[in-house]
């Protein structure tokens, strides 16, 4: 089935500044692991007949190695604001069953934690920010340039957007048994679709 999405995600993980996982070296976080999340507020998106618009969803993760080594371990939350048509789509695209960028990825998901229900609110900006009710805390700061501009990242082999904004993360995360305190963050607007390119991971 046809779907497309575009909007803004934020995401945290263990590893030292920077993160390492883009690049496909190994983690940077205690013990060798990276363990993150990512929360991503969809602005405008539909799959089939089902507008995605305004539905939001977190991706937690704990990745064991270098990123293409896989061996990952997920777990999905979706907005409860979300209606079940909606939830189901996200799942459906989210899983790889829909073919595009996530099918490509799906390959390196090991064990998938479930899909949970959770309210889920997004600031969305420069620095934008996120919370998962019960689960997570997510909130970004960029690192800055001598202009005051945000320090940016473009062309890593890996990414959830062609070029991100990188800087420090904060909050707490607890969801499905993936705990950790955020030390690296990133942030930036994405767009994503049935009909990308399959290059192993959702990137533009």
């Amino acid at each position: 089935m046809a779907w497309k999405m575009s909007g803004t995600y934020v995401a945290n993980c263990s590893c030292s500044l920077v993160c390492p996982c883009p690049m496909d070296g190994p983690p940077t976080g205690p013990n060798g692991v990276c363990v993150g999340n990512a929360v991503f507020q969809i602005a405008q998106g539909k799959s089939g007949d089902v507008d995605l618009s305004g539905v939001s969803w977190a991706l937690f993760v704990t990745w064991p190695s270098n990123f293409s080594a896989g061996n990952v371990r997920a777990g999905l939350v979706i907005d409860d604001g979300a209606s079940d048509g909606q939830a189901g789509a996200v799942e459906r695209i989210v899983s790889g069953q829909e073919g595009g960028p996530f099918a490509e990825m799906a390959p390196l998901f090991s064990e998938f934690l479930g899909t949970e229900r959770a309210a889920i609110t997004f600031s969305a900006g420069e620095a934008p920010s996120a919370s998962v009710a019960g689960k997570a805390e997510v909130g970004f700061e960029p690192h800055r340039g001598p202009d005051g501009s945000p320090t940016t990242v473009k062309g890593s082999m890996f990414g959830f957007a062609p070029e991100y904004r990188i800087g420090k993360g904060s909050g707490s995360s607890n969801a499905f048994g993936l705990t950790f305190e955020p030390v690296y963050g990133e942030a930036a607007e994405y767009e994503y679709s049935s009909e990308m390119p399959g290059e192993a991971h959702p990137r533009v």
